[in-house]
């Protein structure tokens, strides 16, 4: 009885390691290997860009908010440009380098009064401007995209594969027992698990994202306004009516 018991659970422990990660993976076909181990890289590259796009988008809405708060404290244009000339680190601060650097080189033209060609210039730069700082932020959502739509279909090509292999082992066998089908449908719903493991944080991280950059693509709208306003004053002061 002792030895019924003992066999008993030996079995078991066999049974469960041949429906582990790697027996599954070990076991399945070729072409089923080939769409997990596509899964998992898809998987890990989705992850690395995730990780990547969030720390810098992070890092983007930090440094707008320290420098709206500067812009606003009475800090002079001129002075302001004057440190973020080397290298601008956010999308406002790029706005404003590029409407102020258009404005001085338009001077001769605002004194011969040209003024209101020079801020229809500006406001198309800094559109364009906006434009330009949007792509590169939403560079590689491309990926996530394709990935959130592409793995489940991925993963469900091994199952069907997967399950394909499994009716043709019951039909060679000519046994239609659990332990004929399970191995070959648990390594065709493993494919399929893999594929949502993939897509949904690549999808959740797609909308989480695109809606970040909208919000600072509305964030550098507000402000290139406020910039075009000021310009507009010192227009204004430059050249009364």
């Amino acid at each position: 009885m002792e030895n019924d018991v003992i066999n008993f659970a030996t079995q078991e422990t066999i049974d469960a390691a041949k429906f582990s990660f790697f027996a599954l993976f070990w076991q399945a076909d070729w072409v089923v290997k080939a769409v997990i181990i596509t899964l998992l890289v898809c998987s890990v590259v989705c992850w690395a860009i995730i990780m990547q796009k969030y720390l810098h988008l992070l890092k983007l809405n930090r440094s707008a908010s320290t420098f709206e708060a500067r812009f606003w404290s009475g800090t002079s244009i001129p002075g302001l440009v004057e440190e973020i000339a080397d290298q601008p680190k956010n999308s406002l601060e790029v706005i404003l380098l590029c409407c102020f650097e258009e404005w001085q080189r338009s001077k001769t033209e605002v004194e011969r009064g040209s003024g209101e060609r020079v801020l229809a210039r500006i406001a198309n730069l800094a559109r364009a401007t906006i434009d330009q700082e949007n792509q590169r932020s939403g560079q590689y959502l491309s990926l996530l995209a394709s990935f959130g739509s592409a793995c489940p279909f991925i993963g469900l090509f091994g199952t069907v594969w997967g399950i394909m292999n499994s009716f043709t082992a019951i039909a060679l066998s000519k046994q239609t027992s659990l332990a004929v089908v399970a191995p070959g449908i648990a390594e065709a719903l493993f494919a399929t698990a893999l594929g949502l493991i993939a897509a949904i944080p690549a999808t959740l991280a797609y909308n989480k994202f695109l809606g970040d950059i909208d919000a600072q693509s509305q964030k550098s709208e507000q402000f290139a306004t406020e910039v075009l306003a000021i310009f507009s004053r010192q227009l204004a002061t430059l050249n009364p009516r």
